[in-house]
């Protein structure tokens, strides 16, 4: 998967361009991911998946996001649903996604946008959810959801839904300065009955640790029984610093060029060049080396969960110290539009936007859990 994946990459840098300027992943690109396997790396193998492990599926992203951020991103969320989320619905749900071929990319997003109410055929579902990345490749939307009572319309819970592809509409409402290329845009259900199968209950609380779930009698691995946002959140991260391993790319190609002053010496003999990219070099190093070991890890308690993944958001914060540090010190032209460089300067700007990347909140509730206090929120 891994040399597939390093195969890719002047592809992937050659098409980025192509992917801003269209506001979704290219076809090609989208081909080659189906045909190297890589949205089936955490598919379970009853369903036609490879069953890998969460360090295998980092290692795929790192290589991935190193040609192209957005490419990377788009993959990391359509890959890991059937280990975070999908996993947890009962067996029906889950063989009808899969069905006989096991091609199943489902896009996905946690906050709840739609309103569910139970009917005698199921449920009725009507909504609209931001920031679906993968939604105009994916074959099905998995989405939250709040119930509401059906004769008084009053809510009484929240919970996961999931949909087929030809029950939502996209609306094109994706205009970003960086990471134009996922084509996160905005996904819409007008008044959808869905059976009771496909909506599964789910409180705030259960993003972090989920409990018993209908999917537990099927899955016996730990990956499909720990905390639904870790797998996401180590993409998340996984992402951020593979795009720093590409900046250090090309700002190594900017080194080997001549200084623009007398008596223009390349840039690497110069030592402010010289400690620029070894300084920006151990951040890296240091990120991705600690990203995979974290990864090994599998937690299953609301604390060890925030505490794993706080650190994890930390190898985040240095792949952008060290993307930050190259795009200042390589000059003027990194800010040109097609500026690879820039381009990964802009992905991570926004990618440090995320929910999931802000370290502020897991810092403050890995505290309060450790001293016995209840956490603030879900992050």
């Amino acid at each position: 998967m891994l040399c597939r994946a390093k195969a890719m990459r002047t592809a992937l840098r050659s098409r980025r361009q192509a992917s801003e300027a269209a506001g979704r992943l290219p076809e090609e690109s989208h081909r080659d991911f189906l045909n190297a396997g890589f949205y089936r790396i955490l598919q379970p193998r009853c369903y036609g998946g490879y069953e890998f492990s969460i360090p295998d599926f980092v290692r795929l992203l790192l290589e991935v996001s190193r040609g192209c951020t957005d490419s990377g991103w788009v993959l990391s969320l359509l890959a890991a649903q059937p280990a975070s989320i999908l996993c947890l619905f009962p067996e029906q749900a889950q063989r009808e996604v899969y069905a006989e071929s096991g091609d199943a990319r489902v896009a996905a997003v946690i906050a709840p946008g739609g309103n569910a109410t139970v009917t005698t055929d199921g449920f009725r579902l009507s909504g609209q959810w931001d920031y679906c990345t993968g939604c105009d490749i994916a074959t099905h939307f998995l989405g939250s959801a709040v119930l509401l009572h059906p004769l008084t319309g009053a809510p009484y819970g929240t919970a996961c839904v999931l949909i087929d592809r030809e029950q939502f509409s996209i609306v094109d409402n994706w205009n970003m300065f960086g990471m134009q290329g996922t084509g996160s845009r905005r996904v819409v259900v007008e008044s959808v009955t869905i059976p009771a199968h496909r909506v599964l209950p789910f409180s705030g609380d259960q993003w972090r640790a989920p409990g018993p779930q209908p999917g537990y009698e099927i899955h016996q691995n730990p990956l499909y029984r720990g905390s639904p946002l870790t797998v996401a959140e180590f993409a998340l991260h996984s992402v951020a610093v593979g795009t720093a391993r590409g900046a250090l790319d090309a700002f190594e190609d900017t080194l080997r060029k001549k200084w623009n002053l007398p008596p223009y010496p390349p840039r690497f003999e110069m030592p402010e060049f010289q400690h620029a990219f070894g300084t920006a070099r151990a951040l890296i190093d240091t990120a991705e080396a600690a990203l995979l070991r974290l990864a090994e890890y599998i937690p299953h308690s609301p604390d060890d969960a925030r505490r794993t993944l706080r650190a994890a958001a930390h190898c985040m914060e240095m792949a952008w110290q060290a993307t930050d540090l190259m795009f200042r010190s390589a000059g003027s032209s990194s800010g040109h539009q097609h500026s690879t460089l820039g381009h990964c300067f802009r992905g991570l700007a926004v990618l440090r936007t995320h929910l999931g990347a802000q370290y502020d909140h897991k810092s403050l509730n890995v505290a309060r859990l450790h001293f016995g206090l209840p956490p603030t929120n879900t992050l």
